[in-house]
């Protein structure tokens, strides 16, 4: 077993960057998908989660470049290749790519999320989002089939505030006809970064940060640039740290 020996007692001096949060990364990668251009994302961290999902872009068929915390993601000739296991597995987050490939291509094939061991982390909230949008959900040997003719806007009572619910509904429903209402929205900073990303890309998105988000589909998105914003999970440990007790 690997252990981590600290001798404490020293103060604590100098200067550090904030990496880009996680909690967007994982999140903002998946949502490259709705373009039908180039996006650009600034300041993603250098971690393994996003290594795995730029694999996973060039699976389903991306071009993707990633070098000095800058990742540019071609999605024009990506199409809705089944990801029932591999990397889609060991990535928690690798739900989000059920919203973004629903949302531009009506289906999509995902092994049911894997990564850290948590707790329980349900995905019904998703779930009960994507068929109200008008999506056919099923569990079929352990991946989650979803398919739809067309997405129509909804009104969603979400049961339990969630982050990753409602991104992915918002991921889902930027391309569905109609208006889309969230209620009982999770309000994270991580909703706002993805509701601007995908407001640069053409989306018609209000309320992102409330816990009524409303969401006008439109028939396709455009390329950007966008800079991440900071962790700060990661900024307030380095706060904690230079507390004197």
């Amino acid at each position: 077993m690997e252990k981590l020996k600290i001798a404490g007692g020293y103060p604590l001096k100098g200067t550090v960057r904030v990496s880009g949060a996680k909690n967007s990364a994982v999140a903002l990668i998946p949502a490259t998908i709705l373009a039908e251009s180039p996006v650009t994302i600034e300041g993603l961290p250098d971690i393994s989660d996003v290594h795995m999902l730029k694999d996973l872009m060039e699976e389903i068929g991306g071009s993707v470049e990633f070098s000095n915390n800058e990742m540019t993601v071609d999605p024009s000739s990506m199409i809705s290749m089944p990801l029932p296991n591999g990397k889609v597995k060991k990535l928690r987050a690798s739900y989000y790519l059920m919203g973004a490939m629903l949302g531009r291509f009506k289906k999509a094939v995902i092994g049911l999320p894997g990564g850290c061991h948590l707790g329980p982390r349900p995905i019904d909230q998703h779930i009960k989002g994507f068929e109200a949008l008008g999506a056919s959900v099923t569990n079929e040997q352990g991946a989650i089939y979803l398919r739809a003719d067309e997405l129509r806007g909804a009104k969603i009572y979400l049961d339990v505030v969630s982050v990753g619910a409602t991104i992915n509904i918002m991921l889902a429903a930027v391309r569905a006809k109609g208006r889309t209402i969230i209620e009982n929205a999770a309000k994270e900073p991580e909703i706002i970064d993805v509701a601007t990303l995908l407001s640069n890309m053409g989306a018609k998105i209000k309320g992102a940060g409330t816990d009524v988000i409303r969401i006008d589909g439109v028939d396709e998105l455009h390329g950007c640039r966008h800079t991440i914003i900071p962790d700060r999970i990661e900024a307030g440990t380095y706060l904690i740290l230079r507390c004197h007790w």
